[in-house]
């Protein structure tokens, strides 16, 4: 096996055995033995496991935003803007539910509490098309004036509960429910 391939294979064994057991009851031995190689081979790619589940997050949102800025327009109107981002990560989280399981975990956990804070404070070169678009809107007057975290929070916050509810088969979501989906997010924060 190539050098990236194994680094791939450790990659994609961590992150189904957190989205299925969470972060504490994955240890790097169990994980060595998903990606068939030794745990010491683990820490040739990897300096601990906390490098390990930061670099997963950081490759899951690569894929996602690819897919979410997939024919994304920026001069578009705001609303457009949202509704296809929006509709982008219902998508790509219903298409990819081991994804969404570690995406979800790893947001609610001290690693993603850390990570948004190093966002948030400007402590990474990164830009982000979702903290554009709201600066857009409220530039324009068309959403709440309301703390960027917030409107974050009430476009994210549904959407994520309705994958969840579609992956654990709860609701079948169709193109249509999730345009409804979008849609109803867009009204919560729209003036």
């Amino acid at each position: 096996m190539a050098r990236s391939e194994k680094r791939g294979e450790i990659l994609r064994a961590a992150m189904q055995l957190i989205a299925e057991y969470g972060f504490h009851d994955a240890p790097i031995a169990k994980i060595a033995a998903r990606a068939n190689v030794g745990a010491g081979t683990i820490y040739r790619y990897f300096a601990n496991k906390d490098v390990l589940i930061n670099e997963i997050y950081r490759e899951i949102e690569v894929r996602l935003m690819a897919h979410v800025l997939e024919g994304y327009l920026p001069e578009r109107p705001v609303r457009e803007r949202f509704l296809h981002l929006g509709s982008g990560v219902l998508s790509y989280f219903i298409l990819n539910p081991s994804e969404f399981h570690y995406f979800e975990q790893f947001h609610i956990s001290p690693y993603g509490a850390a990570f948004r804070r190093e966002r948030l404070l400007g402590k990474t070169e990164y830009h982000d098309v979702f903290a554009a678009l709201f600066a857009d809107c409220l530039a324009q007057q068309v959403v709440k004036k309301l703390p960027l975290m917030m409107l974050l929070s009430l476009m994210f916050g549904p959407l994520l509960a309705v994958a969840r509810d579609h992956i654990l088969g709860f609701v079948v979501l169709d193109s249509l429910l999730i345009e409804a989906a979008v849609t109803t997010c867009w009204d919560a924060v729209r003036h």
